[in-house]
């Protein structure tokens, strides 16, 4: 028994190092295909502020900032591949209905996503960068000017809009949680206070600025989306068999 116990990890440690080698390898490829369209994007990130102007100051700087957009991207382009093989390692371990729920709603969650990062492209970071870029060293005056590099521009949009994209999935994680009975919508009810706090002390993290405004467009979505996953966690409790059987008698 215990020859077959480490045989069976074993065998699960194969298979990590396969499917994590692949992975990789699948990401360096688009990190290539990414660097000759990497140029393209830095006008899209500076959009949502307008007449920005970027510097570097060391020599590698600019380099540095191209290399991290062609990861992010190349890791936005490899995401269907990657979330296979996350999916092939933890489909074994999955009961059949718990399977069915997963590859169901996963499709759901990748939407939910890039609305997140839509939401956080159009919506929060307009407010949020100008009010740095602009609006604060109005309001401090004197002879201070913006000098913003493009390495820490680009790292601040890009944590952004995956964190960002990040929260808009906790709607579908709470239901899924709730079909398969790890999580009970009562729990969820009870603990909203602990959700308040949570949302402003994520909000304060992911945004750039201490500003209760921007702050709040952070915490008011994260707060909707956990009362969407309330909601959400009821309907997934609901045994629609027994409601059918109901309406026809």
């Amino acid at each position: 028994m215990e020859k077959q116990g480490k045989a069976t990890v074993l065998g699960h440690l194969e298979e990590v190092r396969v499917r994590l080698t692949k992975s990789l390898l699948a990401v360096v490829i688009c990190i290539v295909i990414c660097f000759p369209l990497a140029k393209y994007i830095y006008d899209v990130l500076q959009d949502p502020v307008p007449g920005i102007e970027l510097y570097y100051t060391t020599p590698t700087g600019l380099l540095g900032s191209y290399m991290k957009i062609c990861l992010y991207a190349g890791i936005v382009l490899a995401m269907p591949y990657l979330l296979y093989h996350l999916v092939m390692f933890i489909n074994p371990a999955l009961t059949a209905r718990e399977k069915k729920y997963f590859f169901t709603l996963l499709p759901g969650s990748v939407v939910l996503f890039v609305g997140g990062v839509l939401f956080c492209y159009f919506v929060l970071l307009p407010p949020a960068m100008r009010f740095l870029y602009y609006t604060f060293p109005g309001y401090v005056g004197g002879s201070i000017q913006p000098w913003w590099t493009v390495g820490d521009y680009v790292s601040i949009v890009i944590r952004l809009l995956f964190w960002i994209g990040l929260c808009f999935e906790i709607p579908m994680v709470m239901f899924f949680l709730s079909k398969i009975r790890v999580l009970s919508p009562g729990w969820v009810r009870r603990k909203w206070k602990y959700a308040v706090v949570f949302a402003f002390i994520l909000g304060a993290i992911i945004t750039p600025t201490f500003d209760p405004i921007n702050q709040c467009l952070v915490a008011g979505p994260i707060l909707v989306l956990y009362l969407l996953g309330y909601v959400l966690a009821k309907i997934a409790r609901i045994d629609w068999s027994k409601r059918k059987s109901q309406v026809k008698t």
